[in-house]
């Protein structure tokens, strides 16, 4: 043995022993850094708030979203409060710090976006919200309102992409497709695409007589106060599935049940692309070509309200209407060449949903991730013994 080194470490004074305190902080703060490092890159957990995706998701639904299928986004807005997504919970101040800002870059995924894959993004119109009225699009309440009322009325802030308000639907519509609606009824690329089993829209259902027995479409599967609703005294409004309107269609006191859409030509301002020469709505839209990384689009009259936001808002393009043309980045431009995919999103329960049809299309850097499976349920309005809904737990969302 060497005896000098036995001898120096003989006489070093032992380490000073962490306190419980200090062990505490360690243990939480390895903690907080891997729950961070799993949910910002593997897995994370969300909840479904509205029932716009009924009956695939319910209200109530827990979610593991995948962020790994589609591979994981890089953070875009780095300097955050740990576990808060864009508002403190507390004092409702910003939960992030946008002075230091990443361009938009993904991970390697496991596979591209497919057709009715459930996928969660970013609200694509979330990059102005009025605060007091989180929950209303800016948008919307600017074409209703005006945008001098709305702006001198309201605290106006903008997000980026990332700290924008997670929303969770069905892709309809890959880049590169073509998209429309009639009387209800999705075409993609010119072929009819009906709603999946759990999908569903309104119906008017018409009474043989006044006394009937609601208990009747509770066992069906209605949830009577929520989904059947009076128009007069014989006639209701049903939101359910095929499925479920082909048992009432077979009840002896119903005279009869049809679907209830918006007439073709009827106009709804409030559908994408908002433009008065279109007179489209929920049910009757189209078509509609979904941008694709690297196609090139005319610019003229019929196009640019379908794409100029995409243009200016979600590839960050300075657009000016120049006389009869354009300027992009004030060079005079006929055409443009996107740079991102795109896709179209639309909720299950198609007459309760914004989706794609009022804001339109969802870029590729504001995809958060796949929905993977349900991990717990809980029903608010049920009773004491059946709050949890034992056979949602752990299924697959397809």
């Amino acid at each position: 043995m060497n005896w000098k080194f036995w001898q120096k470490n003989k006489d070093a004074k032992p380490g000073k022993k962490k306190t419980k305190s200090r062990e505490w902080f360690d243990a939480i703060l390895f903690a907080v850094i891997a729950a961070t490092i799993i949910r910002v890159f593997f897995i994370e957990a969300y909840t479904i708030p509205t029932a716009s995706m009924e009956r695939s998701l319910l209200v109530g639904d827990f979610l593991f979203v995948s962020k790994v299928n589609y591979g994981a986004r890089i953070p875009m807005t780095p300097v955050a409060f740990p576990f808060a997504h864009h508002t403190m919970p507390i004092t409702g101040t910003k939960a992030y710090w946008e002075g230091v800002k990443w361009d938009f870059h993904r991970l390697p995924g496991l596979s591209d976006i497919k057709r009715n894959d459930v996928v969660v993004f970013n609200y694509p119109q979330g990059d102005t919200v009025a605060v007091e009225y989180q929950d209303q699009d800016y948008y919307q309440m600017v074409r209703s309102l005006g945008w001098k009322q709305v702006n001198s009325q309201f605290t106006i802030i903008s997000r980026p992409v990332d700290k924008r308000e997670n929303y969770i639907k069905r892709c309809i519509g890959i880049a590169g497709d073509t998209i429309s609606m009639k009387n209800a009824l999705v075409y993609l690329n010119g072929k009819a695409d009906p709603l999946k089993n759990t999908g569903q829209i309104s119906y008017e259902v018409v009474f043989k007589t006044t006394d009937v027995n609601f208990k009747v479409f509770e066992d069906i599967g209605f949830n009577v106060s929520d989904e059947i609703s009076a128009m007069n005294q014989n006639t209701y409004q049903f939101t359910g599935t095929a499925g479920m309107m082909d048992q009432v269609r077979k009840l002896d006191f119903v005279q009869s049940v049809h679907e209830m859409t918006e007439p073709a030509g009827k106009k709804d301002p409030d559908i994408f692309p908002f433009d008065p020469n279109r007179n489209w709505n929920v049910d009757n839209f189209g078509p509609i070509i979904i941008p694709k990384k690297g196609w090139t689009v005319k610019l003229d009259s019929a196009t640019m309200p379908l794409y100029e936001r995409s243009i200016r808002i979600y590839e960050g393009n300075k657009v000016e209407k120049s006389g009869k043309g354009w300027l992009i980045n004030g060079v005079a431009a006929d055409s443009y060449t996107f740079k991102m995919n795109y896709y179209w999103m639309m909720g299950d329960n198609r007459h309760r949903s914004a989706d794609s049809r009022y804001w339109g299309f969802v870029p590729e850097d504001h995809i958060v991730g796949k929905a993977l499976f349900i991990w717990m349920s809980y029903d608010t309005n049920g009773s004491f013994f059946s709050k949890i809904r034992w056979n949602r737990l752990f299924r697959g969302i397809n």
